[in-house]
């Protein structure tokens, strides 16, 4: 199914349609027009005076007024009409509501396009021709008078109503590629519309046989102008509104009717209660949170399958991978119920509540996942939309997923340390800009100095970042890429991150998505404002990390490359977009104008001037490899393999041209890096950006041609698996896995540094018994121990007794900064460690007056050993070493 005007076709044809010889195919033409009416004698007449004056002479026509059970007078209005003019009624009475009286209607035509409009006036009879012109001529099967295309406007409709209808457009947008697939007002043959007819119901016969046509139905979409009705009220209540999402529900293939969820809620509450008794059995064994509730869930699990397959489920159909379907969906429900458990029993409520909470909440899971997933409705047509619906349910889960994790899981040291970003407000910081600050300033302001509260803003910015994503796929690539860009977005382990944890990478991405965005609908389809989204995008990227800046040199090398594009350089539009970008970006200037420019020098001269060549090349591509994961890297080579074989093609040079591009020049440049100098993980990730949309491409023209099965099944493998893998990390980090212990480190995993840091307070409260003096607190490496100690302190104590290595004059970033003039001499101070030799060197010990050995403490979580630090206690501390040890 493709839309005349949607940007799925490759070309760069306005997206408008024209019409040389429209007035030679109306006059071939013969139309049926139906207009369906209930209680409209306010409006009838000028609605059939409208029509008859605008197709009189053009075409052969006739009016059917199928009329649903008017009280008011508009039969009778109707009646008149039909003497003179080749008008008909028909009454349905009051069953089956608009569509049935459309099909009536439609059953009984003379002719074979069928024209479908509201008779309150709203839809301009002025566009029936450009309407039927493509039906009638055989270019299309169904022609949509469309509110969101290009030249189409709606008039007199509040805020509100603007916005419920953009909402019930978006609930269709699974299950057809149209932008208006609500419009009540269409042209289409007569037999496409009749097909439509064995299930319909409610008020949306178009967007039924948009379903019911499914690949087969050519549409288009012709811009009009939609006003609001100037007499009477609408119809549309509650009742058409609960009919459409029945619609939905059935396009989707849930079976509500047949009774499944009630049979599924019997069952699960016979689960709940047992699930119940074995989790208290257990915790009355001495077991822990972890063990009892996965112990219930695995016997209440066995129970419910057994349950929903005989009875729940019992007239769906059964096949031999229905058990690995909901094995699948049973871990996911595990993690998800994990997530629950996590959150409330981080927020102090009473275990049982805990434990029902957790059992709840996967249960909504397994509902889900049992009904359209294990024991699925196979009366579904069409894959493309089996792939939108799991898309959507993918992704809401890995959303929501991240979401209850996000409170339940120990911060890491970086977050931790742009938190501490975040307790000294400024326009810049040595090794980053102060977007990642504001972020997490503006999570805490709303949720307290908490896990979430850092978090927050990773949430935001991943949305962010869908958003900009699906826009710039569809726009390329039509909707169905837009949806399995968003898949991908969901499960490759970058963009996963970046929706976990509250890192600088979260808001550039979301600031490259957008740029990406905006520049497309600059450069390529034409739209010189989108210069402005453009320069903001990156300028408050450039607030975020310095690497977008790549994008300029990429844009540039595209202006020039691109014959078409090459005209922008002589307009103003790249230049303001660069002005504005440079504007948003002047604070971190200022700021480094006025601390020697520190932060430039750190990024910049620091990174690329060095005396000594590492190559790293090979761990940039390792790199790569673990951003992507094995789904990434299947997708990135095919992409690649399509681009090569396809760039002669006119209609998608620019757009292979374009991203092509924008992959390779910011690449290039982190691998000419990569020749001389030691590289990190991250930095490639946002650059795949532009690839998504390729991926997506490839992989919705092989779900709709069938033509590399085994790519199809690898992509279902492949999201699947990296969906569990991470629902069972962040199970691991917040409550654990049988037989699965912790590090014996508490380096590289957010997992007890809640516990590190109240065993610090413990040593820390000792100590100043001991002395009555308040100790510093001292981590010894660069910012990871020191930051934990902040954002975990005891009582919220102030920072300014809380310091990193850089008190013996090594490097600890913005500790540095920050502490460099307080003063430190005489104190007392606790030195903390997760290698035992940073504290031993006797360089440490010369700080001191005197100095007490390094000692060793264990780290439990869950009542598990989850490593290990050292600590060391030094008395009178000196403003420099002692001689002896320079």
């Amino acid at each position: 199914m493709f839309s005349y005007l949607e940007p799925l076709r490759k070309t760069e044809r306005p997206e408008t349609i024209a019409f040389p010889a429209l007035a030679t195919a109306s006059a071939r033409a013969s139309v049926s027009i139906i207009l369906p009416t209930l209680n409209e004698a306010e409006n009838i007449d000028r609605t059939l005076r409208e029509i008859v004056d605008h197709i009189r002479g053009h075409f052969e026509f006739e009016i059917i007024v199928a009329d649903g059970g008017s009280t008011d007078g508009t039969c009778e209005k109707v009646a008149l009409w039909q003497t003179n003019h080749p008008v008909s009624l028909i009454g349905n009475g009051r069953a089956g509501g608009l569509a049935k009286d459309v099909l009536s209607a439609a059953a009984q035509a003379k002719f074979s396009t069928i024209v479908v409009m509201d008779a309150d006036g709203s839809h301009p009879a002025s566009s029936i021709r450009q309407l039927v012109a493509p039906v009638a001529s055989g270019r299309h099967d169904m022609a949509i008078g469309s509110r969101y295309v290009d030249g189409g406007t709606t008039t007199g409709w509040a805020a509100h109503r603007r916005a419920l209808s953009r909402l019930g457009a978006a609930f269709a947008s699974p299950f057809t590629e149209i932008k208006d697939p609500l419009s009540g007002f269409f042209a289409i043959r007569r037999p496409c519309l009749l097909a439509a007819g064995a299930h319909t119901e409610g008020f949306k016969i178009g967007l039924e046989a948009i379903y019911t046509g499914g690949d087969r139905l050519d549409v288009c979409e012709v811009p009009i102008s939609f006003s609001e009705r100037l007499h009477g009220s609408s119809k549309i209540g509650a009742s058409q509104f609960i009919a459409y999402l029945r619609q939905l529900a059935r396009f989707s293939g849930a079976a509500t009717a047949s009774g499944s969820f009630q049979r599924f809620v019997l069952v699960g509450i016979a689960g709940f209660f047992l699930d119940l008794l074995v989790v208290s059995f257990a915790q009355a064994l001495g077991a822990g949170i972890m063990v009892a509730h996965i112990s219930g869930f695995c016997v209440a699990t066995v129970c419910n399958y057994l349950g929903h397959a005989s009875f729940s489920f019992a007239d769906r159909p059964k096949d031999a991978m229905q058990l690995v379907r909901f094995i699948v969906i049973a871990v996911m429900a595990l993690a998800m119920r994990g997530g629950f458990i996590a959150t409330t029993w981080g927020l102090g409520l009473p275990m049982l509540l805990v434990m029902s909470t957790g059992i709840i909440g996967g249960g909504l899971v397994s509902y889900i996942g049992n009904e359209f997933y294990v024991f699925r409705d196979r009366t579904v047509p069409a894959r493309s939309i089996q792939w939108k619906m799991a898309t959507i349910g993918l992704v809401a889960y890995v959303v929501v997923l991240r979401l209850l994790y996000q409170g339940g899981i120990d911060v890491m040291p970086q977050e931790a340390y742009y938190w501490t970003y975040a307790q000294h407000p400024s326009w810049g910081y040595l090794d980053h800009p102060p977007m990642v600050a504001w972020l997490i300033s503006f999570g805490t302001t709303l949720f307290g100095d908490t896990e979430f509260g850092v978090r927050f803003g990773a949430t935001i910015s991943w949305l962010v970042t869908a958003y900009f994503m699906y826009r710039f796929t569809s726009n390329l690539f039509g909707r169905m890429s837009a949806f399995l860009a968003l898949l991908l977005l969901s499960v490759l382990p970058f963009f996963f991150a970046i929706g976990a944890l509250t890192t600088p990478d979260a808001p550039l991405t979301a600031a490259w998505s957008a740029a990406l965005y905006f520049l497309h609908r600059a450069i390529i389809a034409h739209r010189p404002k989108a210069w402005l989204g453009a320069g903001v995008s990156i300028g408050l990227g450039m607030l975020s990390k310095y690497t977008i800046a790549l994008l300029g040199p990429a844009a540039l090398v595209f202006l020039i490359v691109d014959p078409r594009s090459r005209h922008w350089l002589s307009t103003k539009w790249p230049y303001i977009c660069a002005g504005l970008a440079a504007a948003l970006f002047s604070p971190v200037i200022a700021w480094n104008a006025h601390h020697d420019w520190a932060s430039f020098q750190f990024q910049g001269a620091k990174r690329w001037i060095s005396d000594e060549i590492n190559f790293s090349t090979p761990t940039l591509l390792m790199f790569i490899a673990i951003l992507l994961g094995p789904l990434g890297l299947l997708l990135a080579g095919t992409a690649t393999d399509w681009i090569v074989r396809i760039s002669g093609r006119i209609d998608l040079r620019r757009t292979n041209a374009f991203l092509t591009v924008f992959t390779v020049v910011p690449l290039a440049v982190f691998i000419v890096f990569s020749l001389f100098h030691m590289v990190k993980m991250n930095w490639t990730g946002p650059v795949w950006l532009s690839l998504l949309p390729v991926m997506a491409r490839i992989l919705a023209t092989v779900i709709k041609d069938g033509s590399m099965p085994r790519l199809v099944a690898a992509v279902k493998v492949g999201a699947m698996s990296s969906t569990l893998a991470f629902a069972l990390l962040l199970h691991y980090l917040a409550l654990g896995l049988p037989f699965i212990g912790y590090s014996s480190s508490l380096r590289g995993l957010p997992v007890a540094w809640k516990e590190f840091v109240s065993a610090a307070e413990q040593i820390k409260a000792k100590v100043a018994a001991e002395t009555g003096y308040l100790p510093m607190l001292v981590g010894m490496d660069s910012y990871g121990i020191a930051s934990e100690l902040g954002f975990y302190r005891s009582g919220r104590t102030v920072l300014t007794d809380i310091t990193s290595q850089n008190l013996f004059g090594q490097d600890g970033l913005m500790f540095g900064i920050w502490g460099a003039a307080r003063p430190y001499e005489g104190r007392v101070a606790i030195m903390y460690g997760l290698k035992e030799e940073s504290l031993s060197d006797d360089g440490v010990a010369a700080w001191f007056d005197s100095i007490g050995p390094v000692e060793r403490r264990i780290v439990q979580k869950n009542q598990t050993s989850a490593g290990r630090f050292f600590y060391r206690i030094g008395y009178g501390l000196r403003s420099r070493p002692a001689p002896s040890a320079q």
